[in-house]
C-alpha cells in the first residue's frame, strides 16, 4: 500500500504537526516526522478531520440510475470530505429483502470511494403495513443496523412498537420519518405566514413533532434506541430535550438545508426548495443551531436527495422534494457553526459513526487508528456550480453561492480518494 506524509497540518484543530500514513492506518503523528518512501501531502493551512460520515443519504440504485447511482453518489461523497455514508432503502425495488441491501453494499465495495452502508426498510414496500425481513437484512453481508421507510412515517404505533422491540435483539436502531401523514395531506410547504400568503397547504410543525414525542415514549417502554429524521422544528427540540433529559435512548440528526434556508425561499415558486419536511422559519433554525451545538441533536446528515430533471424542473406542486447535499454540507456547516472543530468532528463524524457503529470511522487521526480521514482548506471560499457537482443530479439549493471551505483531499483507509480537491478514482 502507499504511503503519505501530511505535513505541517492542524489535526482537528490544534497545533501544526506532521500525519504519516502508511499500510492503511495512521503510523504516527508528530512534528519533523521523517518518512523518504512516502509522497508528501503539504498541510499548510489545512486541517485534518476524522472522515466525515452521513447517516442520511439516497444513492437511488437500483431503480433510478437517471438520477444518481452508487458509484456517482460515492463520488460526491468523497469530495464532500466523506469516508462513510448510509444509503436509505427507498430505491426500487426498496431495499426490503437481504437480497437488495447485499446488492447495495456490493456496489459500494466495487465503486472503492466510500463504506456504503445500506439502511434496510421497516415495513414491506415502505407500505407501513407489515415488518419487513429486518432478522435477515441484520444477518446478511451487509449487516444492516438501521431501519427506516424514510419518506414515509411508520405511522401505526402498533407497529412501530413491533420494529422498535424487534430491533433490540441485536442493538438495531429505527430511524423515523416523523410526519403525522393525516396532518399533511396535500401538504406543499410549512404551514405559517408564508404558506398562507402564496395559497399553497401548509405542512404544519405538529405533524412532526407528535410523531416524535409519541416515538420517544414507545422507545422508552420497549428500551429501544430511536433516531429521528432530519429534525426541523423549535418544538421537536423541546420533545427530544425532554426525552434525552429522561434517560430516553434517542438519537436525532438536522440537515444542513434546515440550517440555513427559512420558508421565505419558496416566494420564488422554484421547486429545488422543496423539500420534506418542509423550509421552516429563522425561528425554528435558531432553535436547530442552539439545539446541535448543546447536543440535543446529534449529527449534521445530509439527507443528499437527487432527483432527475423532470422531477425538478416543473411546476411546484408537481415537484419532487429533495436537495443535493453531500458536496456542500462542510461548507454548510462552517457557515453555520464558525470554524469550531472539534464540535464539527463530533457531529459530521465521531457521533455518526458511533450511531451506525461503523468500526474505524469517526475516530480522531492518531497512531493505529485507520486512515479514515479529510483535509479541509477553511480559508478557501468556493462558488457552486451545481454543472461541477459530481453527482449525476442538479437540484442542489446552493447554486452561485459562495461558501467557505475546500474539501483538499479525502482517504479511505490511507488511500487517496480525493487530491488536490479532485477525485482520484
Amino acid at each position: 500500500m502507499s504511503s503519505y506524509l501530511i505535513s505541517n497540518v492542524s489535526v482537528v484543530g490544534a497545533a501544526p504537526t506532521d500525519v504519516l500514513i502508511r499500510d492503511g492506518v495512521v503510523a504516527a503523528v508528530g512534528a519533523g516526522l521523517d518518512a523518504p518512501e512516502a509522497t508528501v501531502v503539504d498541510g499548510t493551512g489545512l486541517v485534518a478531520l476524522p472522515g466525515l460520515v452521513d447517516l442520511h443519504t439516497h444513492l437511488r440504485e437500483p431503480g433510478r440510475e437517471d438520477a444518481e447511482t452508487v458509484e456517482s453518489g460515492s463520488r460526491a461523497a468523497a469530495l464532500g470530505g466523506y469516508t462513510a455514508v448510509c444509503a436509505m432503502a427507498n430505491t426500487s425495488p426498496v431495499a426490503d429483502t437481504a437480497g437488495v441491501v447485499e446488492q447495495v453494499w456490493r456496489l459500494g465495495r466495487e465503486a472503492g470511494l466510500v463504506d456504503v452502508q445500506p439502511i434496510g426498510a421497516v415495513t414491506v414496500g415502505l407500505a407501513g403495513e407489515h415488518l419487513a425481513e429486518l432478522g435477515a437484512m441484520a444477518d446478511s453481508a451487509a449487516r444492516v443496523r438501521i431501519f427506516s421507510d424514510d419518506g414515509h412515517c411508520v405511522a401505526d404505533p402498533r407497529l412501530m412498537r413491533r420494529a422498535l422491540e424487534y430491533v433490540k435483539a441485536f442493538d438495531g436502531i429505527i430511524a423515523q420519518h416523523a410526519e403525522e401523514p393525516r396532518l399533511t395531506e396535500g401538504a406543499q410547504m410549512h404551514e405559517g405566514e408564508v404558506s398562507t400568503r402564496l395559497g399553497l397547504t401548509g405542512w404544519p410543525a405538529v405533524a412532526e413533532e407528535a410523531i416524535i414525542a409519541r416515538d420517544v415514549l414507545l422507545a422508552e417502554h420497549v428500551g429501544s434506541r430511536l433516531h429521528v429524521c432530519h429534525v426541523s422544528t423549535a418544538g421537536s427540540v423541546e420533545v427530544l430535550r425532554h426525552a434525552k433529559a429522561r434517560g430516553v435512548r434517542v438519537t436525532a440528526e438536522v440537515t444542513p438545508h434546515h440550517l440555513l434556508l427559512t420558508d421565505s425561499r419558496a416566494e420564488t415558486y422554484d421547486p429545488v426548495y422543496k423539500v420534506n419536511p418542509p423550509l421552516r422559519t429563522a425561528t425554528d433554525i435558531a432553535a436547530l443551531r442552539a439545539a446541535l451545538v448543546d447536543g440535543v441533536i446529534d449529527v449534521v446528515a445530509t439527507d443528499h436527495a437527487p432527483h432527475a430533471v423532470e422531477d425538478k424542473e416543473c411546476e411546484w406542486a408537481y415537484a419532487r422534494p429533495g436537495m443535493l447535499g453531500l458536496e456542500t454540507a462542510l461548507s454548510i456547516a462552517l457557515d453555520v457553526l464558525g470554524p469550531q472543530w472539534d464540535l464539527i468532528a463530533e457531529r459530521m463524524s465521531r457521533a455518526p459513526a458511533r450511531i451506525a457503529g461503523l468500526e474505524g470511522h469517526g475516530v480522531d487521526p492518531a497512531p493505529g487508528v485507520p486512515a479514515n480521514l479529510t483535509l479541509v482548506d477553511p480559508a478557501a471560499r468556493r462558488t457552486i456550480e451545481p454543472a461541477e457537482l459530481a453527482s449525476r443530479s442538479r437540484n442542489t439549493p446552493y447554486a452561485r453561492m459562495t461558501l467557505p471551505g475546500r474539501i483538499v483531499a479525502t482517504f479511505l483507509r490511507g488511500e487517496p480518494t480525493v487530491l488536490d480537491g479532485k477525485a482520484v478514482l
